[in-house]
């Protein structure tokens, strides 16, 4: 079993940043968290969850929705068992629970079903 712990959600300003941190532990199948394909997903208050981000287990290779492309960024560091959606330039419509997501079977997608543990979500507030 994967367990993913979220943090570092808060209120923020318009035009601030904040920095999310999601920790993974355990393992499935033999497979570690350095194998993963990691995301960030969110959800709005009476909205769908919606992608954010995702990167793949080297990090080379990242993606990210429209809404967000240009002011989030997504990283990870292996050795810490760890990834990280920076957000700068907020905007009140980033406001949302978000969610880190692992993807231990390599599918590569922006689609939730894709992914096979959740964290339990950590609350973004940005204000006017």
């Amino acid at each position: 079993q994967v367990q993913l712990v979220e943090s570092g959600g808060g209120l923020v300003q318009a035009g601030g940043s904040l920095r999310l941190s999601c920790t993974a532990s355990g393992r499935t199948f033999g497979r570690t968290f350095s194998s993963y394909i990691m995301g960030w997903f969110r959800r709005a208050p009476g909205k769908e969850r919606e992608f954010v981000a995702r990167i793949t287990w080297s990090g080379s290779s990242t993606y990210y929705a429209d809404s967000v492309k240009g002011r989030f960024t997504i990283s990870r560091d292996n050795a810490k068992n760890t990834v990280y959606l920076r957000m700068n330039s907020l905007k009140p419509e980033d406001t949302a629970v978000y969610y880190c997501a692992a993807d231990t079977d390599h599918r590569g997608s922006d689609y939730a079903p894709a992914y096979d543990y959740w964290g339990q979500g950590t609350q973004v507030t940005v204000s006017s």
